[in-house]
């Protein structure tokens, strides 16, 4: 169910409508290995700012190791506002023009992660990236950008064709939820087996997860969300202020105070 395509910014007729049939779009070898070289380096960079990383820094994401149980660092988001590289990439028109292409019309950045899965990570359970906050767009599309090569030993996201069609699965409560494995047939999930430089898009209805880091490697992945213009055009500064609030409001009923955004 992967499309191999060249570095084009078009898309064939069938690679659109591909997308819209199963949810996700897989495009080899859209970035050369100089491109994603700088991408690594500077998520090496990232990884190196101690001053950043810290259990009450919203832009800090934490997964407990499968083994130990040890709660590590394993993710930044937003990430472009301290990743030049990063933010390059996301409004890189190599991402964006098929984009469009899907959308029939121009697309605006919503959110920016760096995922860096290190081995031991675990995963995440079964979900759809959708949330239903009064402004969070339905066009919300996900564009996974390769830094390692990315498969099932390593954690690779497991999406799930052609249930984006049935729309939201989950009560429209505005809270996140995951999703019962009864929700889908489990064989017919798809790992997007990418390789460093390849690009996947999914949409925020596509149901998927992904497993345990069971490799030595790490699995870093920048990942890029956009919605269409039509819905609600660009809103990525609204998202992180309704978001932050968000957090803090969760971080505050599990009793931990005293968070910040750097």
């Amino acid at each position: 169910m992967s499309v191999t395509a060249s570095p084009s910014t078009s898309l064939r007729p069938e690679q659109i409508a591909q997308y819209h049939s199963d949810g996700f779009l897989i495009l080899r070898n859209v970035f050369d290995e100089d491109e994603i070289g700088s991408l690594a380096a500077e998520a090496q960079t990232l990884l190196e700012r101690r001053e950043l990383i810290d259990t009450k820094n919203i832009r800090c994401r934490w997964q407990n190791h499968s083994e130990t149980g040890e709660c590590t660092f394993d993710c930044f988001d937003p990430v472009i506002d301290i990743g030049p590289v990063c933010r390059h990439f996301a409004y890189s028109r190599r991402i964006m023009d098929p984009l469009c292409a899907l959308y029939n019309e121009e697309a605006h950045l919503f959110k920016d992660k760096l995922i860096f899965k290190r081995p031991g990570a675990e995963g995440y359970a079964l979900h759809q990236d959708f949330i239903s906050w009064k402004e969070f767009p339905e066009s919300f599309v996900t564009v996974i950008v390769a830094i390692d090569s990315t498969d099932s030993q390593n954690g690779g996201t497991e999406v799930f064709p052609g249930y984006h069609r049935q729309g939201y699965l989950s009560p429209r409560d505005g809270d996140y939820h995951q999703l019962p494995l009864s929700t889908v047939d489990e064989s017919r999930g798809v790992v997007l087996e990418l390789n460093p430089g390849d690009i996947a898009y999914f949409g925020g209805f596509v149901p998927h997860r992904s497993a345990t880091n069971r490799s030595d490697r790490w699995r870093r992945q920048l990942y890029l969300s956009y919605n269409a213009g039509r819905d609600g055009g660009e809103q990525r500064a609204a998202h992180y202020r309704e978001f932050h609030e968000w957090l803090v409001e969760k971080y505050a009923k599990y009793g931990k105070s005293g968070v910040y955004f750097q």
